[in-house]
């Protein structure tokens, strides 16, 4: 089994209105020595913005704004963005995030060519109800139960007011075209799953359509194991090694005392993120520390951002909803644990 370093809080929460209620969850991207942090800084009453820092190296933090960075601006964010990821592809920096109106929860886009200016591009993910997806999933027959559960079939807690959508997060770009199309993992419970488009304009209403209608054919990631029982959902944006995409995910298991979140890693196929080459059997890393273990949420570790110094492979997380902290392994080591888990199926 290996070991991972923890390399303890990073950032805590301020007496600035914005960031008053914790941190957590950074996008992460590392250029050079800087190493920039777009983190959902949350205030009191659960409304989220997205915070900036730079980091000198993988630990070091040198700069952190006052103000937030990016803010709800339009209804279907009002009460929170939140929960970013970052990747840089063809020049132009892509943050996805979660808008939240109070009511549904989507993926967001956002773009950028100097880290500071960010153009919203608005919500590319589904936009459906529960009914509407249950009606189109199922006309080319059946689907795993747990996606009938009650944390998808909502409908029945609105009676009037905007529509509540599915919730659908966890939306993470692959950092390069693969095959010359765009990739982005997306989740909606329990499994993860996979969209290719040449172009972001291709996600239309009826994209979606048709996408729904062959539902199974992009789910590309599901449960294995007991710690990832209850519903996993993508983390850090993909790491392009020789041996595949390194994919370290979120993993949820259920437990007397509530959900326990953890951190995971797999291995991709290159050409083809779809098949899955390695997964380790066990958390990379879980909720040890008090920081991690208490807190607005308990026993969370929630990665979403990772960087590379010098072989180590620092990964980025939510600790507890209320801080953010990192956590540090071997790249070399990782990967060759990995390879003794490949799968054969």
């Amino acid at each position: 089994m290996i070991t991972v370093q923890r390399e303890g809080i990073l950032l805590e929460k301020t007496d600035l209105a914005f960031e008053n209620d914790g941190v957590m969850n950074p996008a992460v991207i590392a250029e050079g020595r800087d190493v920039h942090l777009f983190y959902r800084a949350v205030r009191e009453g659960n409304h989220s913005t997205i915070g900036y820092c730079r980091l000198d190296g993988p630990l070091q933090v040198v700069q952190r704004d006052e103000s937030p960075l990016l803010f709800p601006e339009f209804d279907y964010e009002s009460q929170g963005v939140e929960d970013p990821r970052i990747v840089r592809i063809d020049g132009i920096y892509y943050m996805t995030y979660t808008v939240y109106d109070g009511i549904s929860a989507v993926g967001a886009l956002a773009l950028s060519d100097d880290l500071r200016h960010f153009d919203k591009q608005g919500i590319i993910t589904s936009q459906f109800t529960y009914s509407q997806f249950e009606e189109l999933v199922l006309t080319k027959g059946q689907l795993d139960d747990k996606y009938f559960r009650s944390y998808n079939n909502r409908e029945s807690l609105t009676i009037a007011g905007p529509k509540m959508y599915l919730t659908d997060k966890d939306l993470v770009f692959f950092p390069r075209r693969i095959g010359g199309k765009l990739c982005f993992f997306h989740r909606i419970k329990p499994d993860i799953q996979l969209v290719c488009v040449e172009k972001l304009e291709d996600l239309t209403y009826d994209f979606w359509i048709n996408y729904f209608l062959d539902f199974t054919d992009h789910i590309v990631f599901s449960a294995r194991y007991d710690h990832e029982s209850s519903y996993i959902g993508a983390g850090c944006p993909p790491i392009e090694l020789p041996e595949g995409w390194l994919m370290i995910y979120h993993s949820v298991r259920d437990t007397p005392n509530g959900y326990v979140y953890t951190a995971s890693a797999a291995l991709l196929d290159l050409a083809n993120p779809a098949v899955e080459i390695a997964r380790l059997p066990y958390p990379l890393f879980s909720p040890e520390t008090d920081y991690e273990l208490n807190g607005v949420v308990n026993s969370v570790c929630f990665p979403t951002g990772a960087a590379i110094f010098d072989g180590i492979l620092y990964i980025y997380y939510g600790a507890a909803d209320k801080y953010i902290a990192c956590a540090s392994v071997p790249l070399k080591d990782l990967v060759e644990e990995l390879m003794n888990y490949q799968i054969t199926n």
